[in-house]
């Protein structure tokens, strides 16, 4: 079993920035996460993915985001991050983390809010 928690949501005027924190925890060790990523769904849309990062510290970006979000990940491979700058009204979501564990198994947390007002 693997935890996860989102932190660093809140409130933000168009242009600024927020970062977001993902920490994964468990019960046995988190060695066997192999990958993690951030989403977002905002009402009534689907959720979209944003970015992963793998166990080597390679990223892939939706398009969406590309040159304003960044993707990183403590050297303890225990918690990732999600650096938003340059944000937007449309960026207005709540974005969560998942985690991929052995071939098939992902885990979610729960998310955190993020709003921009115009």
């Amino acid at each position: 079993q693997v935890q996860l928690v989102e932190s660093g949501g809140g409130l933000v005027q168009a242009g600024g920035s927020l970062r977001l924190s993902c920490a994964a925890s468990g019960s046995g060790s988190t060695l066997s996460i192999n990958a993690m990523g951030w989403y977002r769904q905002a009402p009534a849309k689907q959720r979209e993915f944003l970015a992963m990062i793998g166990s080597g510290g390679s990223t892939n970006y939706a398009d969406s985001v590309k040159g304003r979000f960044t993707i990183s990940r403590e050297n303890a491979k225990n918690t990732i991050y999600l650096q938003m700058d340059s944000l937007k009204p449309e960026d207005t979501a709540v974005y969560s983390c998942n985690a991929k564990v052995g071939l098939r198994t992902i885990y979610w947390g729960q998310g955190t809010q993020v709003t921009v007002s115009s």
